[in-house]
This record gives structure tokens, sequence and C-alpha cells, in this order.
């Protein structure tokens, strides 16, 4: 029996509008054989992992990235709320190394998140992959940042249903850098659906510890959850003692 590349994860909502019609499926036909996709080749790296929108705690989604390695220090990637043909593309996300964050301006470091916590927590995952792969793969993701933008908000939003199409402003979205501050149910539903064990895969990545720096903006949202706790090796570097490693926070 073949194992599924991952398990499927349909989006949570329905795009508003009607069917496709006979002509634009003819439309795309032609499109698919007379025109290029290449700045769409490569987007191959499938991680699956959670955002809430910075400053607002209650707002919280499901996010499958679909990203393109630009090099050892760069990734892009497109954010859709599913993985299956009919999820809808609700943002995008750039992942830098700690050294491209170093060299950003102070100005333009507030809006990007630590990534040390899905790491080390299991919350992020590759669906599919081999496990010594996967860590292989979070083991690049060490200490790198994200900025993240979600246009179409279909997730948990504070008890507000999920919008139809993609409606208000843009959001800054953030990371979790503590345990408790991910909803719960999202997280449980999530791994239900997909068959995914977050525990074991922090178990399986404890070894990395000894790689992690305290990071800008773990700190960022901690006065706005209840109930949390922290994770060794996630550590703001603001609050951090000089010369401290992340890996020597209390757990």
């Amino acid at each position: 029996m073949v194992k599924p590349f991952a398990r499927k994860r349909r989006p949570p909502v329905t795009a508003a509008g009607g069917p496709t019609s006979a002509l634009r499926s003819v439309l795309a036909t032609g499109a698919r054989l007379l025109q290029s996709s290449d700045p769409l080749r490569g987007f191959d790296v499938y991680v699956v992992g959670f955002h809430c929108a910075k400053g607002e705690p209650g707002s919280q989604m499901e996010a499958h990235h679909y990203c393109k390695v630009v090099n050892d220090d760069l990734l892009q990637c497109v954010l859709f709320d599913g993985n299956t043909g009919d999820a809808n593309l609700v943002g995008v996300e750039y992942i830098v190394s700690a050294h491209l964050f170093g060299t950003l301006p102070e100005r333009e470091r507030p809006y990007w998140h630590p990534h040390n916590f899905e790491v080390l927590s299991g919350q992020l995952i590759a669906p599919g992959l081999p496990r010594i792969a996967e860590k292989e793969l979070m083991r690049l993701l060490m200490n790198s940042y994200g900025k993240t933008w979600h246009t179409w908000h279909t997730g948990r939003h504070d008890g507000e249903p999920a919008a139809a199409l993609p409606v208000d402003e843009p959001k800054l979205m953030w990371s979790f850098n503590r345990e408790g501050e991910c909803s719960p149910e999202l997280s449980r539903h999530r791994d239900r659906a997909m068959r995914l064990d977050t525990a074991s895969r922090a178990a399986h990545r404890r070894s990395l510890l000894p790689m992690a720096h305290p990071q800008r903006g773990v700190d960022e949202m901690a006065g706005q959850f209840t109930g949390t706790r922290p994770v060794p090796g996630v550590v703001d570097e603001r609050t951090a003692e000089p010369g401290r490693r992340a890996t020597e926070n209390p757990g």
C-alpha cells in the first residue's frame, strides 16, 4: 500500500461566487498549453503551522505554506487554508535567516516574527516527509524569522464567522511563542484530521536545542495570553542575560 503524501485538509470556507463556466474552463486549458508558469516552479517545500494576527490573540488560523527556496538565507511562500484543489489563497510569507534579519534596519524588524517555538514545540510540520528529512528542514529554520501578511482570514477570528471573500485590510501575522497560546481546539483539530503527532515531533527535535539563540519578538504578545508556559530554547533577545544561550531558558 502506498502511503499518501499528506492527509488532505479541506479549506474551512467555500469562496463566494458561482461555478466555473465552460468558457473559463476552455481558457484555462489554453493557458496551460500556451502560457508559461515559470514563476510558480519550485514552490515545493510544504509545511503547515499556525498564525495569529499581531496584537489580536483571538485571531488564529491554520496556514499551509508552499515555499520556494531562493537561497540558503531566503524562502518565499504562498499560504493557503488547506491542501486540496479548492483551498483558498490567504497570504504570503517571506522567511529569512538570522544573518539576513541582522541586516534589516531597526524600523523593519517589528514586522518579522521568530520561528524557534514553532520548530522546537513540534507545531510546525512538513507532512509526508520522512522524520529525518523533516528534522533537517527544521534545522535550517532554526533562528529564522518570517514576515507574513494574510489577505483573507478564513480561520478563527474572536468568534466571528469566517469571510467568504478577502475583505478588510491585510493583517500582519505573528508566531506563537509559548505553550498554550495557540488554541488547543485549533491544534487538535489539525492533528486529528491530518493524523499528525506534535508531541512526538517536539521530542524528536530536542537535539536542535543547542542551536537556539535568543530571538527578537518572542515576548511581543506575551501579556496578551493567559495560562501559558515557556519552552526551552525560546527566549526573547531583549530580556536574555548577556551571553546567555536560549537553551538556558528554564522549562
